[in-house]
C-alpha cells in the first residue's frame, strides 16, 4: 500500500506548506479561524506578533504567495479530498494550539513538550543551576550568572553575588584609577588617622578629580570581602554549604551607597601603593576563580527578565540592588509576578561590531532525547542594536537585539554608519571582520565550538524534564553574545524560532533551514545518504 502523505501546518510557515507539496504531500487543512491562532510566547513570528503598520502587510503578502502558488485549485481540491484523513507530518508554531485528536502515534511532529525546562528564562536558569549535579561542566563558562527571584533561596543567593560583585568591581575601579595618575605614596602622620583606619600607608592627595567625595576605607573594605571570599572559593565543596563571606560585620548599605558613587557619579578612591599590590594580586587570584571575573565588567549591570516571556518584553537593565529587588516584587502583571523574574548579570565587557551591540541567532535541531540526537545548523545571522553600546545608557535600543524590539526604533544619527540598515549580518560578514580586527581563526576555534558545548550542556541539563516522544523533533533559535576575548556567551534558547524575514540575509536562512530540516526528518527516513544541507550531527548517545 502507498504510504499516505497527509500534512497539516498551522501558523505562518509558507515555505513548510510549499515544500511539503513539492513532494507530493497533500494538506489536511485547519479551519481557517484556527489557521492562525493567537501567537505563542515563544520567539516564533516576531513580524506578525508585535507589528507596526508598517509592517502590517507581513501575514497578507505570505497569504497571497501561497494563492498564486496554486492557480489551478489543485491543492485546494486535494486538501478537500483529505479533509477526514488524519496527518502523518505536523508543523505547528506551538503544541499547545495543535488539536490532540489530529495526533497519531506515528505521527511527525515539530515540538516536543515540556521543552520550558530550557526554553524559558527561568526553567533554563533552574536547569543550568542543576548541570554540575549531571555533568562535569560549569554552567558559569557559558551562561551568565542567573537567579529566580521569586525563589527565597535563589533571592539570597543573588543579593550575596551583588554585594561580592561591587565589592571586585571597586577593585578594579582603584586600580584603573591608580593607573590613570600616580598614586602619592606620602604617609598620611600616625596622630591623623582614625582610630579605625587600617594603618597601611594612605596617599596624602586624593587621585580623583578635585571637589569628588573620596573613600579611603572603602578600598580597604572591598580587599577585605575579596579576600574572605577567596578563602571560601579556595576551599569550596559541591556538597557542603560554606560559609558566606557577605555575613561580615560591613555595613553593606552603606558600602553599596558609596560604591555606586564612585560607579555611577564619578566619586574616586584614596589607594595607597600597598593596597594597588594587594588589588592586582587578589583580582588575579579570584580571576582562576571566577570564570565570569573578566566579562562582568565592573559597573554591576543586572539584566531582568520576566521569567517566560519572549521576544524581549518586560527586559530591563539596572545597577542598583534596592530598585531591582523593589521592580521585582511592585510588577503586578500576572506574566511578570515576582515569582517569575529572572536576574542575570549583564556581560559588560563584551565584543561589539562598529561600536554597537549585536547577537547571534544559531539553530540547532533535536531529533531524539532517548538516545539523545542533536544537529547543528552550520549557518547562523546577527542582530544588531539601532544606538551605539554605552553601559551609562541602558536604555533597550543599545541592549536588546531581538528584531521584534530592534523595529521599534529608528538608527540614531551617531550610529556608525557602517552598521547595515537592516541591522542583519550574515556568519561571512561576521568572519571577514573577525579576520580584520586579526581574529581569523577565533569564528572556527572558539566561536562554534563554545557555542555547541553551550548548546549540548544545556540539553543535558534538562533532559530529564522534557516529554519525549518517539517520532517528534523540534528545531530551536538559541541566542549567544560575543565576550571581548570571543568567548560565546549563552543567552536564552527558543523553542519557535521566528521564521518571518526582516532582512535579505534571513530570507535566504530562514528558507534555507526550514528545508534542510524537512531533509533531515524526512527524506533521510527514506534515503540515510541524501543531503541534509547545513546540518551537522554533534552529538548522538
Amino acid at each position: 500500500a502507498q504510504e499516505k502523505k497527509i500534512f497539516t501546518v498551522q501558523g505562518p510557515y509558507p515555505i513548510i506548506r510549499r515544500l511539503l507539496r513539492a513532494r507530493g504531500w497533500v494538506e489536511r487543512k485547519l479551519p481557517s479561524v484556527g489557521r492562525q491562532p493567537e501567537q505563542p510566547r515563544g520567539d516564533q513570528s516576531k513580524q506578525q506578533l508585535q507589528t507596526g503598520p508598517s509592517n502590517g502587510g507581513g501575514r497578507q503578502r505570505e497569504e497571497e504567495e501561497e494563492q498564486d502558488e496554486d492557480p489551478s485549485g489543485i491543492h485546494d481540491l486535494m486538501s478537500y479530498l483529505a479533509r477526514d484523513q488524519l496527518p502523518n507530518f505536523i508543523w505547528t508554531n506551538f503544541l499547545e494550539a495543535m488539536d490532540q485528536e489530529l495526533l497519531q502515534e506515528d505521527s511527525v511532529v515539530n515540538h516536543y513538550a515540556r521543552v520550558d525546562a530550557f526554553t524559558t528564562k527561568e526553567g533554563l536558569c533552574l536547569s543550568l543551576q542543576n548541570l554540575p549535579w549531571i555533568e562535569q561542566a560549569d554552567p558559569n563558562t557559558f551562561f551568565p550568572r542567573c537567579y529566580r527571584l521569586g525563589n527565597v533561596d535563589d533571592r539570597e543567593a543573588f543579593i550575596e553575588d551583588f554585594r561580592l560583585t561591587a565589592a571586585r568591581s571597586l577593585l578594579k575601579f582603584a586600580l584603573e584609577e591608580a593607573g590613570d595618575r600616580p598614586v602619592r605614596t606620602e604617609q598620611v602622620p600616625n596622630s591623623a588617622k582614625g582610630a579605625g583606619e587600617s594603618q597601611g600607608s594612605h596617599p596624602k592627595h586624593s587621585t580623583a578629580p578635585p571637589g569628588s567625595l573620596l573613600y579611603p576605607e572603602l578600598v580597604e573594605e572591598a580587599l577585605e570581602v575579596c579576600k574572605e571570599h577567596l578563602g571560601v572559593l579556595q576551599h569550596q565543596d559541591i556538597d557542603r554549604s560554606t560559609p558566606s563571606p557577605c555575613r561580615t560585620c560591613i555595613d553593606w548599605d552603606r558600602f553599596l551607597q558609596q560604591y555606586y558613587h564612585v560607579a555611577h557619579e564619578g566619586a574616586g578612591l584614596a589607594l595607597s601603593r600597598q593596597q594597588q599590590k594587594q588589588c592586582q594580586s587578589l583580582l588575579q587570584s579570584l580571576a582562576e576563580k571566577l570564570p565570569q571575573l573578566d566579562m562582568e565588567g565592573k559597573l554591576n549591570v543586572w539584566i531582568l527578565k520576566p521569567g517566560a516571556e519572549s521576544q524581549g518584553r518586560g527586559i530591563i537593565c539596572m545597577t542598583r540592588l534596592e530598585e531591582m529587588l523593589q521592580l521585582a516584587w511592585s510588577c503586578t502583571a500576572p506574566s511578570v509576578q515576582v515569582g517569575r523574574w529572572v536576574v542575570q548579570k549583564y556581560v559588560e565587557q563584551l565584543l561589539p561590531i562598529f561600536g554597537t551591540k549585536f547577537d547571534i541567532r544559531q539553530w540547532f535541531v533535536v531529533t531524539d532525547w532517548k538516545p539523545l540526537t542533536v544537529w547543528f545548523y552550520q549557518d547562523c545571522y546577527l542582530r544588531f542594536c539601532s544606538r551605539p553600546f554605552s553601559l551609562h545608557h541602558l536604555e533597550r535600543a543599545r541592549h536588546l537585539c531581538n528584531v521584534s524590539v530592534q523595529k521599534w526604533y529608528k538608527t540614531s544619527p551617531d550610529q556608525d554608519p557602517r552598521v547595515p540598515p537592516d541591522k542583519i549580518w550574515s556568519k561571512e560578514q561576521f568572519q571577514e571582520y573577525l579576520a580584520q580586527l586579526g581574529q581569523a581563526d577565533a569564528w572556527h576555534q572558539v566561536l562554534v565550538p563554545g557555542m555547541k558545548a553551550a548548546i549540548l550542556n544545556t540539553l543535558r541539563s534538562a533532559r530529564d524534564r522534557v516529554g519525549f516522544r518517539k517520532g517528534s523533533f523540534e528545531l530551536y533559535g538559541a541566542d549567544f553574545l560575543v565576550g571581548e576575548d570571543c568567548q560565546p556567551w549563552l543567552l536564552e534558547i527558543n523553542s519557535c524560532p521566528t521564521m518571518s524575514p526582516s532582512s535579505a540575509v534571513t530570507r535566504r536562512l530562514c528558507a534555507n533551514v526550514q528545508r534542510d530540516t524537512l531533509r533531515l526528518v524526512l527524506d533521510r527516513k527514506d534515503d540515510p545518504t541524501c543531503s541534509i544541507g547545513a546540518f551537522e550531527l554533534i552529538y548522538k548517545e
